[in-house]
């Protein structure tokens, strides 16, 4: 059984609207899953940019999603814990929870937001962080399912 993880606030592989952006309401978008496998315990979710100039710059880490949860809803609070003991960790602007795509101008960025099925719930402090959750979900995982939209502010000049 494969997980899939897509959106109604994004399609696959397009571009992710300004509102879910530092440019305007650094809201996060709304996600939704399909049933994990037998086993799940807890879901995990990592969102990040592999194309930041400082190299992957993590968005949101989320660990301990109940294994019956199916969504996240548009404009996910920032806090810590958040509803049925899920808890958000630390992003690389150094906060909890959702941080939107904030690219330097130029070619438009990659995103990607990654949900782990998990057969076991973690250990983990609020304010993990992505290499906390990481280390925590090794052989732990029992699917992964990928989301991708791009976001970019303009490209820079060029003079021939």
């Amino acid at each position: 059984m494969k997980l899939e993880l897509n959106s109604n606030s994004f399609t696959a592989g397009a571009n992710i609207p300004k509102k879910f952006t530092c440019d305007a309401e650094d809201h996060s978008p709304e996600l939704h899953w399909s049933s994990p496998p037998a086993g799940t315990k807890s879901f995990a979710l990592i969102a990040d940019d592999p194309d930041a100039p400082v190299g992957t710059w993590v968005h949101w880490v989320v660990f301990n999603l109940p294994a019956e949860t199916r969504n996240l809803p548009e404009a996910v609070t920032k806090a810590g814990s958040l509803p049925g003991g899920a808890q958000q960790g630390q992003n690389d602007f150094g906060k909890i929870g959702y941080g939107g795509p904030c690219p330097p101008p130029g070619k438009a960025h990659r995103y990607f937001f990654k949900l782990y099925a998990l057969d076991t719930t973690l250990s983990l402090k609020t304010a993990a962080t992505k290499a906390d959750l990481e280390k925590a979900m090794k052989r732990h995982i029992l699917a992964q399912a990928k989301l991708m939209g791009k976001y970019g502010r303009g490209h820079y000049m060029r003079f021939n």
